[in-house]
């Protein structure tokens, strides 16, 4: 995003915090993107020291847009985590190692302005919602593969959520009665068959076994190295292996989105994340194949599959416009 200088109304902050890195942007009134700070997260320990790179990021930004906190009339937290979203509480991040953080009142003790702490894919869904490739949707069904697989629908402009936490983990739809282990506790959860995670662990046994041959000579059997841009060029390469595995595994993703749109009747189902912006054209064609078998024939006929238009910029403008929806300055 092209950043503007001239300001009118109210201005927003939207963050966006992840396993590796942080991103902080501040917008004015109309979501154009006047300042941002990018920060790394990995390699950071204890939630003290993130706090203090949380607190440096949204400061580098406000600077870097030339704006004043007294300018700000709220901010959008995008976490990823499980959370108590009336309370403002991390239950739980296990890319962070965090339990029971109080980062709302974290959020509000450091800074003048409002903040709303809400799930990071609800985030990036919104923004998609309001701004990329669901704009004019009525129901938004988002999905996001990643290291596991992140959900969010979005209904007649309103975002469906719990009582008091998220709701539409369709990462954890049980697909196979006899599955993997889940980080989440359960067995055969669509993510240990679809996730990145479980991609990469299949492509490490594979180069094990004496196959995936590109594979090896880019990245060898570390999982941490097969990211979903090696495995894009590992497949473009002509690695039939990983190619075979990274199909299956969207088409196994398709089943879990067919549940979905059979739930939903979304008209428009966005698909996000690395794996997706790294292969988008394999991804639309393997999950739409994989919700042929599975979806209702009237609403797969009225569904749109499509790729996030966003990128890293979904969970900061989608953090923004709903605490803007929140504080009262959202359309």
């Amino acid at each position: 995003m092209p950043k503007l200088r001239k300001r009118r109304g109210k201005c927003w902050i939207g963050f966006d915090l992840g396993g590796t890195k942080m991103l902080a942007t501040v917008f004015d009134a109309e979501f154009h993107p006047l300042g941002t700070s990018r920060q790394k997260t990995k390699g950071l320990y204890g939630v003290k020291a993130v706090l203090g790179r949380i607190q440096q990021a949204i400061e580098n930004a406000l600077e870097d847009a030339h704006v004043k906190p007294s300018q700000i009339a709220g901010l959008g937290f995008g976490f990823p985590g499980s959370l108590d979203l009336t309370r403002g509480v991390v239950l739980s991040a296990p890319n962070l190692g965090w339990r029971n953080v109080t980062l709302k009142r974290w959020l509000d003790k450091h800074f003048s302005f409002p903040s709303l702490l809400v799930n990071d894919v609800d985030a990036g869904a919104y923004g998609e919602y309001r701004f990329g490739a669901g704009r004019g949707a009525r129901c938004l069904v988002g999905v996001f593969p990643g290291t596991g697989i992140g959900g969010a629908c979005i209904y007649d402009g309103r975002l469906i959520r719990g009582a008091t936490t998220s709701a539409f983990e369709i990462g954890h739809l049980k697909v196979q009665s006899n599955g993997r282990l889940c980080g989440c506790g359960k067995f055969g959860c669509l993510e240990t068959v679809a996730s990145r995670l479980a991609i990469a662990s299949e492509v490490a046994a594979a180069i094990y076994r004496g196959e995936a041959e590109v594979m090896r000579e880019l990245a060898g059997t570390d999982l941490s190295s097969i990211k979903s841009a090696v495995l894009a060029a590992a497949i473009k390469k002509g690695d039939a292996t990983v190619n075979a595995i990274v199909r299956n595994a969207a088409r196994l993703l398709g089943s879990g989105v067919a549940a979905a749109v059979n739930l939903m009747a979304p008209d428009r189902v966005v698909l996000g994340g690395g794996l997706v912006e790294a292969m988008p054209k394999l991804y639309l064609e393997e999950v739409r194949r994989g919700m042929e078998p599975a979806a209702l024939t009237p609403f797969l006929h009225d569904v749109r599959l499509v790729a996030a238009a966003l990128g890293d910029d979904a969970g900061v403008l989608g953090a923004a416009a709903l605490a803007a929806e929140e504080f009262g300055g959202g359309r």
